[in-house]
């Protein structure tokens, strides 16, 4: 069920988004190479338990999960993209590195993902790294009330298929509200003026994500961690914002903290 939220609750939801915004900036600016993947969770738990918050990963167990996740916050890194569950890595020079992070705050969800590279960059990560930071940025201008879910989806399939990238629809945006993932679905490709009419109060979470040189996911045997099915390297980027009669808000919004 689509659920359209009053100003004074998406007023409520602004807690949880500035906290995933800290969230990710910490854990960006404190991943270095020589950093554990276990040691970003257990950094990411604290934080969630310093501020009284609530994961909604720990527990999360939806039909494609092997298992409950059981940790805090998703690592995917290289040709990882999506979903990677923590483990014993130490990031090397030149990891391109996501992270994906969700958190309840008084009863309110935020959804957010950011990816970057540790070390050494090399051109082709930076290039689909930038290409799905501008299809969030398209994305979210085309999240305006009179638009419809595929405005959104064509937007973001536009900035990606001009990269030279191909587009994987299995997994992509979604409604956030009370819980982390609801109704509606958002594609990462449709077609203009289709589906779900955006309507003011409307809160969802925009994710673009690319494979390098190909669409096709595999599964790590964790039953979690989604690779690209080729090797080839991925990128992530996401955002929770609320439609509003006054255009878009984005809830989870790092600016104000000097990140991107």
């Amino acid at each position: 069920m689509i659920e359209l939220r009053t100003p004074t609750e998406i007023e409520a939801m602004r807690p949880a988004g500035r906290f995933v915004a800290e969230v990710l900036a910490t854990l960006r600016d404190e991943t270095k190479v020589g950093t554990n993947l276990l040691a970003l969770d257990r950094r990411a738990h604290d934080l969630i338990r310093r501020a009284g918050a609530v994961s909604c990963y720990i527990d999360y167990h939806p039909s494609f999960g092997a298992s409950p996740f059981g940790k805090v916050i998703c690592t995917s890194v290289n040709d990882a993209v999506l979903h990677g569950l923590p483990h014993d890595y130490v990031l090397r020079d030149g990891d391109l590195v996501s992270l994906d992070f969700a958190a309840s705050v008084d009863g309110w969800v935020a959804d957010s993902a950011v990816s970057f590279v540790v070390g050494t960059a090399r051109d082709e990560d930076l290039a689909i790294i930038d290409t799905t930071e501008r299809a969030l940025d398209a994305a979210i201008h085309a999240a305006t009330v009179g638009h419809r879910i595929g405005d959104i989806s064509h937007a973001i399939a536009e900035v990606a298929r001009s990269g030279g990238y191909e587009i994987n629809t299995d997994f992509g945006g979604h409604g956030v509200g009370r819980i982390m993932h609801g109704d509606p679905h958002i594609p990462n490709d449709g077609k203009p003026g289709r589906g779900y009419p955006l309507r003011s109060g409307l809160v969802v979470a925009l994710e673009p994500w690319l494979l390098e040189t190909t669409d096709e996911l595999i599964t790590d045997p964790d039953g979690w961690t989604l690779r690209s099915a080729d090797g080839s390297r991925g990128s992530h980027s996401e955002h929770t914002i609320a439609i509003t009669d006054d255009g878009p808000l984005v809830l989870t919004d790092r600016s104000w903290l000097g990140v991107s």
